[in-house]
This record gives structure tokens, C-alpha cells and sequence, in this order.
């Protein structure tokens, strides 16, 4: 099964390897027909700390890193990020 990926802005990085990044959805209203947006904060593992806050980033699923981390930095700006913990390239 492929591993969902989500794209987002970072909004805190004054964790150690991990960052909080928002991302935001558009749908609209089964009932009213008006676009809505949402937001979800996903907590999301950066091994070399290399996002800063307002980075556009693309982060990627995995298997659960610590009590509410189950994501991973994959590329921040179009940069690739070359090591994924608990994954082989």
C-alpha cells in the first residue's frame, strides 16, 4: 500500500529533529456549497534539523517515532532529504 504524502508549511522548529508542519485542505460543504479550508499540525521527524519556520515542505508517513511523531521530512523546497530513518533506499 503506498504511504500517503502531504505537503505543508513549516510553523515550529525549536524541537531537536522534529518540526510541526501545517497543512491545509480545501473542500467544499456537502450541504452549503461554500469552500472550506482546514488545518492539521502534524508533528514531523527532521533528522539533520534543516527546516526553518515558512518552509514548504513534503512529508511522508512511517512507522510511529515517539508518542505523537508518525511522519518524516522528505524534501524541504524541492531539496531531497538523503537519509530517512527506518527506511532503505
Amino acid at each position: 500500500m503506498a504511504k500517503k504524502t502531504y505537503t505543508g508549511e513549516v510553523l515550529s522548529d525549536k524541537m531537536n529533529k522534529t518540526v510541526v508542519v501545517a497543512v491545509t485542505r480545501r473542500f467544499q460543504h456537502p450541504r452549503y456549497k461554500k469552500t472550506v479550508r482546514r488545518t492539521t499540525k502534524f508533528k514531523a521527524h527532521d533528522e539533520q534539523n534543516v527546516c526553518r519556520v515558512g518552509d514548504k515542505v513534503t512529508i511522508i508517513e512511517s512507522r510511529p517515532l515517539s508518542a505523537d511523531k508518525r511522519w518524516v521530512v522528505m524534501a524541504v523546497n524541492g531539496r531531497d532529504i538523503k537519509e530517512i530513518p527506518g527506511e532503505t533506499p
